[in-house]
């Protein structure tokens, strides 16, 4: 086991490290840059403006192995089975039109600078209509000046890490969540400054003691927001983003005996991410982020706080512990032509399990996938792609592998109107 104590000192001094820097820096970057920025916005000569957008797909393909029947048509690593033919048994055809999408984006002038609005729905159904085509929200935001507001892109993700896939989940270990926000960025253009106060949420993993009453009568609770930051540099080659995490997770003991079991505890992470454009014809994304606590924010990650023996002490005789985690992307766009591209890569997550969850507990993912896409005209894609994945526990010596091909059909259509 690692030291607690040096990780955690880290933990504070790194972000600590990162908000200081990158705040003093864009603070003093937007003073200088304040007044004619605002003149710039007043000033603005842009028109009203209405755009409608979206896409029809079908996903349509084979899985080799099994996954949750909820998540048919994804590899989502964390849903393959943790025991053998948990879902069943392996080798089944899927097909579904959830990643359907529909959005409207707006624009319009005003004294403070454009008012954007974005409103934007897919047919994903998750949490209690997981499995389901439904409607899901995906963005409602607003924006003018330096504000937003609403849900969006975590500042903690970089949206541009994302590979040119068809798979709709999403590479395993990467930082990928949109988010109810409140949203500031004194800086924009070549260098972009953002600071948000975020929704709060946390899971936790009772492990070994599920199904003690003690533990079934502990309770989380959302005492402040989490604060997130990033910052990025821009440039014809691509270009190189930090983003930041704090939060506080708390919880409450609501049973009246003799053990204490409520708690706190700080987490934390950094997401170093890049995108280079390599040559005409390709562009790497890669992603690195560590940290504790922070598996909310991370793409397939199924719980934040572990369950750790303190047997010693009468009174408190567990912990919940932050749990660590890395997540890495490598990825690879590549045009063929102007009507082929392909898209190669890998990503991993890996968990820094606690001593009391139980031997079956999710601890590391792998995937990976390759694909051909052709457009033969515009607005019209069309390809297949190999996908591959693998779970693995935390001490049964379990894993399950996940194999799928999946072949996409897309129809996409945009009217705009002014601007």
């Amino acid at each position: 086991m690692r030291s607690k104590r040096s990780l955690t000192t880290f933990a504070v001094q790194a972000a600590a490290a990162f908000l200081l820097v990158a705040g003093v820096g864009g603070v003093a970057r937007a003073e200088e840059a304040d007044a004619p920025a605002a003149a710039a916005q007043a000033k603005s000569d842009a028109k009203p403006s209405m755009e409608i957008y979206g896409f029809a797909m079908l996903d349509i393909g084979q899985n080799f192995k099994q996954i949750d029947p909820n998540w048919f048509d994804t590899l989502r690593i964390t849903k393959l089975p943790s025991f053998n033919d948990q879902y069943g048994k392996d080798n089944s055809t899927f097909a579904g039109v959830r990643q359907t999408r529909f959005g409207v984006r707006t624009s319009s002038p005003t004294d403070l600078g454009d008012l954007k609005v974005k409103f934007e729905i897919d047919m994903f159904g998750t949490g209690v209509d997981a499995g389901q085509t439904t409607i899901r929200l995906r963005h409602a935001w607003g924006e003018i000046g330096a504000w937003g507001a609403g849900q969006t892109d975590s500042p903690f993700e970089d949206p541009d890490v994302w590979p040119n896939s068809l798979e709709y989940w999403g590479p395993t270990g990467m930082v990928f969540f949109r988010n109810v926000q409140l949203r500031w960025t004194p800086m924009t253009g070549d260098r972009t400054l953002m600071f948000a106060l975020e929704r709060p949420g946390a899971s936790g993993d009772a492990g070994v003691y599920s199904d003690r009453i003690e533990i079934q009568n502990v309770k989380g609770r959302n005492v402040l927001p989490d604060f997130s930051g990033a910052y990025k540099v821009s440039q014809k080659w691509g270009h190189v983003r930090v983003g930041g995490m704090l939060r506080k997770i708390t919880w409450d003991d609501l049973l009246a005996d003799r053990f204490e079991l409520g708690d706190s505890v700080l987490g934390w992470g950094l997401n170093f991410t890049s995108v280079l454009n390599v040559s005409p014809n390709d562009v790497l994304r890669l992603q690195y982020a560590y940290g504790r606590g922070i598996e909310n924010y991370m793409q397939d990650s199924p719980v934040d706080v572990g369950i750790q023996n303190n047997l010693s002490n009468p009174v408190t005789p567990i912990l919940g512990k932050p749990l660590p985690i890395t997540g890495i992307v490598v990825f690879l766009d590549h045009n063929w032509n102007k009507q082929m591209s392909s898209s190669v890569g890998y990503s991993s997550q890996d968990i820094d399990n606690t001593n009391a969850q139980a031997p079956s507990a999710f601890h590391a993912g792998k995937y990976a996938l390759g694909n051909l896409l052709y457009s033969p005209v515009p607005n019209v894609m069309l390809g297949g792609e190999f996908q591959w994945g693998r779970r693995e526990n935390f001490s049964d010596g379990f894993h399950s592998d996940g194999v799928k091909v999946q072949f996409s059909f897309k129809y996409s259509f945009g009217y705009k109107i002014g601007g």
